[in-house]
């Protein structure tokens, strides 16, 4: 069944946002509060998606999961990345990532080191201590996190066009939309586009840059 770029868009930044905001939580959590050796290693990967052009990325991701790699072992399980609604969220889940890594990380950097310690000699575990202590302090900015993430995925265009493709009512979103649209001089549907993503663009903006005013103000 085909759907507009507008659901596409929400469905792939939406799923690409909530697993960035999972996965940037543990690795954010690595980076900040734990002893890991290879830290550096950890944060050399996850920043790769921020130095490498969107097209060179959505090219390694397009080697690995297509039949020159992987992908051919996944279609026998009935899993399919390339030009295909899976590859969108992949796509935009790595290019999510590493903001999401860096504003959760600032956020676990503020929780005071005394109110961990504290909680440790109430024997809490190092899972009561993540879950109750830093989550719970740095909830606010985490949120936020998930929000820019969820921004950066659904105005991601390179890496998701090199792996999923653009085909109208399955993986085209709206900024591959509006780029058809330029392309073929229709003004009034750019128009239309670059007004949707402008209106939630700035919506989740806001609402982000708001979470973070409260944080302030509670402290």
């Amino acid at each position: 069944m085909n759907s507009t770029p507008l659901i596409i868009s929400l469905q792939v930044s939406s799923c690409a946002s909530g697993i960035a905001l999972l996965i940037g939580i543990v690795i954010a959590w690595v980076l900040e509060k734990s002893k890991f050796r290879f830290k550096w290693l950890v944060e050399g990967v996850t920043l790769l998606a921020l130095v490498f052009p969107p097209t060179v990325l959505g090219y390694y991701l397009l080697l690995f999961l297509g039949r020159q790699g992987i992908g051919m072992y996944l279609e026998r399980i009935g899993l399919r990345f390339v030009f295909a609604l899976p590859g969108a969220v992949l796509a935009a889940t790595i290019a999510a990532i590493p903001l999401v890594v860096q504003l959760v990380r600032t956020s676990l950097a503020e929780v005071s080191q005394e109110i961990e310690d504290a909680g440790r000699v109430d024997g809490c575990s190092r899972y009561q201590l993540f879950w109750y202590i830093d989550l719970g302090i740095a909830w606010r900015g985490v949120l936020a996190g998930g929000m820019l993430g969820f921004l950066r995925a659904i105005g991601d265009f390179g890496t998701t066009l090199m792996v999923a493709g653009n085909i109208p009512g399955r993986t085209q979103t709206l900024s591959m939309a509006l780029y058809d649209a330029v392309q073929t001089n229709d003004t009034a549907r750019a128009n239309e586009l670059v007004f949707i993503l402008s209106v939630i663009t700035f919506g989740v903006l806001f609402a982000a840059i708001a979470l973070s005013q409260s944080i302030h103000r509670t402290r």
